[in-house]
């Protein structure tokens, strides 16, 4: 009897353990799609001199949750690996998002809103929606947040690459998200 308390016991505190991290666990999301979920054509790029850009460059809404308290800022990454025939393509770069922050609403990427712009592939610093070639498959876009000890006073325009030289020994956290998306 007493082993099977005992046991009892230790299988509850596991299962109490269990879900108590989990319920702490940086986490992005998105309510336009699930986790590699299909997203809409208006998320797509619009650019006249890109025939494969066929929809409204609509930024997604993102919302996070329990990201360390010791982050003074954030970071956003949007990259396409299979992007550029596997040379991969980054949509955004966004970083100095201040610490209180939680979320973007719908457009909050496109239009610059509550962030710094690096600067994507494309060129520009803001949302650049997805434009993969007719017959490539639905590519995946990795939504990647970085919580970081870093105050938000990076200069406008980095790279990937350069922001990432930057963050580096000053990352706490990330989060991730995949939306799809084909033609």
């Amino acid at each position: 009897m007493k082993q099977s308390l005992k046991w009892a016991l230790c299988s509850a505190l596991m299962a109490y353990g269990a879900s108590a991290s989990a319920n702490t666990t940086f986490q992005l999301q998105s309510p336009a799609f699930g986790d590699n979920g299909l997203m809409e054509k208006k998320y797509a790029g619009n650019a006249k001199n890109n025939p494969n850009c066929t929809g409204e460059n609509i930024s997604p809404a993102l919302v996070w949750n329990n990201p360390p308290s010791e982050a003074k800022s954030f970071a956003l990454i949007v990259h396409d690996p299979e992007g550029a025939t596997g040379l991969g393509v980054t949509h955004l770069v966004a970083y100095n998002i201040p610490q209180a922050t939680t979320g973007f609403g719908e457009n909050d990427l496109r239009d610059g809103k509550n962030f710094t712009g690096g600067k994507n592939t494309p060129g520009n610093f803001r949302w650049h929606g997805p434009c993969p070639p007719p017959g490539s498959g639905a590519h995946h876009y990795t939504f990647t947040l970085i919580a970081t000890s870093l105050s938000p006073d990076l200069p406008e325009g980095l790279t990937r690459e350069q922001l990432f030289e930057r963050l580096k020994g000053h990352t706490l956290a990330a989060a991730g998200l995949i939306g799809r998306f084909g033609q």
